[in-house]
């Protein structure tokens, strides 16, 4: 089957401080090639890259994104934004930023003052448009401030994905309006909260579904055997993909290489 490509995965996480040699290697055990690390502060997106930028000998070709999610939104001064452009401009020699986030509104739990969190998204959208980069979205509870602000800027976007989807099919359909990518992660195997997805997964168009663990978060929960950690990791990513692919009525093989032919040319990734 295709290497997969896991297009969002919290790796610099403490989750993963004392076995993430382990947890690579089992990813590249498991089919995924290719593990696109997810910037979140300054100190996180640096991290990212840093680990990017490590000698390939564990398996999946590791990427990174440089982002302020807005959780963290105000620590997005003037500072913070000079210290994304940096690593964004960084050499693709050493290791590649392939997208400017995470970046959104999540108007969920507050953690940052909404103001704060739509100055600094569009503060991020400015860079991407700057430096033709994708960007890597989140949205939670704030789809109608989330869809302003992207159509205001969309037509000066090369790319953008709103990762982790889990929202309703208005929203999938305004994102789809706005030429946006989607991400889908094991929210989909939660019979709780996830079951309108399986559904909604068959109107995404095949050349903009990608797939992803949100590691360490999200542990898919049909999974057996459940890790005794209960921690995701991107080696369940293969677990995602049937799910996703039975609710498409397609074979995993077939979705497997479309969403790495879509990843690929999204982030400009090496084949």
């Amino acid at each position: 089957m295709t290497p997969l490509v896991d297009i969002g995965a919290n790796l610099t996480n403490k989750a993963f401080r004392a076995d993430r040699d382990a947890v690579l290697r089992r990813a590249a055990a498991a089919g995924v090639g290719t593990i696109v690390v997810t910037g979140t502060s300054v100190e996180g997106s640096r991290a990212a890259w840093e680990l990017a930028s490590r000698p390939r000998d564990l398996g999946p070709r590791l990427y990174a994104t440089a982002g302020i999610h807005p959780h963290h939104a105000d620590t997005a001064g003037p500072s913070a934004l000079r210290a994304l452009r940096e690593l964004c401009e960084q050499p693709a020699t050493r290791a590649h930023v392939v997208a400017v986030g995470e970046c959104g509104l999540d108007y969920d739990r507050d953690f940052s003052p909404r103001d704060a969190q739509r100055r600094a998204l569009e503060a991020q959208l400015e860079l991407a448009v700057e430096l033709r980069l994708p960007v890597f979205l989140h949205e939670r509870a704030a789809h109608a401030d989330f869809v302003a602000i992207l159509a205001r800027y969309r037509p000066r976007l090369s790319r953008a994905v709103v990762h982790c989807f889990t929202g309703e099919a208005a929203a999938l359909r305004a994102y789809l309006d706005l030429d946006l990518h989607v991400g889908l992660t094991g929210w989909i195997c939660d019979e709780r909260r996830g079951t309108h997805l399986r559904t909604l997964a068959r109107e995404i168009p095949a050349d903009r579904l990608m797939l992803e663990t949100d590691a360490p978060y999200i542990l898919p929960r049909d999974l057996r055997p459940r890790p005794a950690s209960h921690r995701n990791e991107p080696a369940f990513l293969p677990h995602v993909l049937a799910t996703v692919a039975a609710c498409r009525d397609e074979p995993p093989e077939a979705l497997a290489r479309t969403t790495t032919e879509t990843a690929r040319a999204f982030f400009g990734l090496e084949a």
